[in-house]
């Protein structure tokens, strides 16, 4: 009778397993599917870490109790491994490997101007600090690149600058530059407040196209991202939770699907100029296993899978943890190594910094 009770679990915890699987892969793979033909798919991939969670768990379960049942989660990894190096990639890094090239993407926030960081740590004396041969700033600010502090700090280093701004918003794309700039260009997508370029640099000879793009926003508010902290830590009635839960989950839809054609223009831009070495930089507000990340992806190296370690959580603020900075290169860039830099938390995101070698 106990035998029999107990394989009757065993069987019921493979199911769940097996369950858990075809979720998680489902989910991992969900950056396939444009979120504007399939809606259920829009915002999936954030869960993924909580199914590769499971997984593991189950792993570990199996390792104790019924050691052949492994081969269920075991085939979930092997099967998921692509959306899982996407999510937390693992490489081994050669640090005293030359680079020609030092890359920094950051999503300033107004450059901590306003008092709304948690952190006193200068960003113009970070960005002086890093020294990178090319920045690529999102919502920089017209009001805060006009700074005494910045004009002093990292004018000086780069001679080569440029922006682009959206009409009627606030959101600036600045570019630094150690090298010439030769001409920039607008790339054109609908939103209301988000804004993708690009300029033409002149690294030792060669022509170097350098993107930087910012997609569309949350939409989330403060209130909306101190409402989901507080139903993360369980600080909600189940009422509460499901309507917190569905108005978010509205929100994050709809910018999930303007994203969407966003990306498709850059992607557009960048196979309209294959065969020049490109980089792509920005804050894509969409996490690793989505269909923003995906469609860049498609067309350029993501350096921080191919370089770097690790979840690389870029944004920190509001109880959303999750990768949306990114710095992409063409095939003829090596990246020798990529971090996502937590010491500064002055903005809500953290720079990304890649280092890049000609192939």
């Amino acid at each position: 009778m106990i035998s029999k009770l107990k394989n009757m679990i065993f069987q019921m915890m493979a199911g769940a397993n097996v369950a858990t699987v075809i979720i998680m892969l489902l989910i991992g793979y969900s950056d396939r599917v444009n979120p504007q033909s399939f809606h259920l798919f829009a915002n999936a991939g954030l869960a993924y870490p909580v199914f590769l969670i499971f997984n593991l768990l189950f792993l570990i379960f199996w390792c104790f109790v019924k050691i052949r049942w492994v081969v269920i989660p075991l085939l979930g990894f092997v099967f998921g491994f692509l959306p899982t190096r996407n999510y937390c990639p693992i490489n081994l890094t050669d640090d005293t490997a030359k680079s020609n090239l030092k890359v920094l993407s950051y999503n300033v926030w107004g450059f901590g101007f306003f008092g709304h960081g948690d952190d006193d740590y200068s960003i113009p004396a970070y960005i002086a600090e890093q020294g990178a041969d090319i920045v690529c700033l999102q919502e920089a600010g017209e009001a805060s690149l006009a700074n005494k502090e910045i004009q002093d700090t990292i004018l000086p280093l780069y001679q080569y600058r440029d922006t682009l701004k959206k009409e009627n918003s606030g959101d600036v794309l600045a570019f630094y530059s150690k090298y010439p700039i030769l001409k920039k260009e607008r790339i054109p997508f609908e939103s209301r407040g988000n804004i993708a370029g690009a300029v033409w640099l002149n690294v030792d000879g060669d022509t170097v196209i350098v993107v930087n793009a910012h997609f569309e926003t949350t939409g989330l508010d403060a209130d909306d991202k101190a409402h989901f902290k507080h139903m993360v830590k369980g600080d909600y009635a189940t009422d509460s939770v499901e309507t917190t839960s569905k108005l978010l989950y509205t929100k994050l839809k709809e910018a999930t699907l303007k994203r969407a054609p966003q990306a498709e223009a850059v992607a557009e831009f960048i196979a309209n100029h294959r065969g020049t070495t490109m980089i792509c930089c920005g804050d894509f507000n969409d996490g690793p296993n989505s269909y923003t990340h995906q469609t860049i992806a498609n067309k350029l190296t993501d350096c921080y899978v191919t370089a770097g370690n690790g979840p690389g959580i870029s944004y920190h603020k509001g109880g959303f943890y999750v990768r949306i900075d990114n710095i992409f290169c063409s095939t003829d860039l090596e990246p020798l190594k990529c971090i996502v830099d937590n010491k500064i938390a002055t903005s809500d995101h953290y720079p990304i910094v890649c280092w890049l070698k000609k192939r």
